[in-house]
C-alpha cells in the first residue's frame, strides 16, 4: 500500500467514526478502545469574570474510553 492510499484509508476511517458519534452511535476498536457521545441536559451556569448566571444549552460531547486490553499493556509496561 502506498503512503497516499494508507492516508486516504485512515481519512476514511476517521470520516465514518465522526459519522457514527453524530448518530448517536458507539463506535469500539476491539481491544484497544471505544467512543461514545455523553449527552447533557441544559443548566444554570456563572459567568466566572462577572457572577452573572447563564443558560447553559444541552450538549453531546464524544467521549473515548480505554479498552482493558489496552489498560493492562500500558501499565505492565
Amino acid at each position: 500500500m502506498t503512503k497516499v492510499e494508507a492516508v486516504k484509508v485512515v481519512e476514511i476511517f476517521f470520516d465514518e467514526m465522526a459519522e457514527a458519534l453524530a448518530k448517536d452511535d458507539r463506535v469500539e476498536i476491539r481491544g484497544l478502545c471505544s467512543f461514545f457521545v455523553k449527552k447533557y441536559k441544559a443548566y444554570a451556569g456563572r459567568n466566572p469574570k462577572t457572577g452573572e448566571t447563564v443558560k447553559i444549552k444541552p450538549k453531546k460531547l464524544p467521549f473515548f474510553k480505554a479498552g482493558k486490553e489496552l489498560k493492562d499493556k500500558v501499565d505492565h509496561n
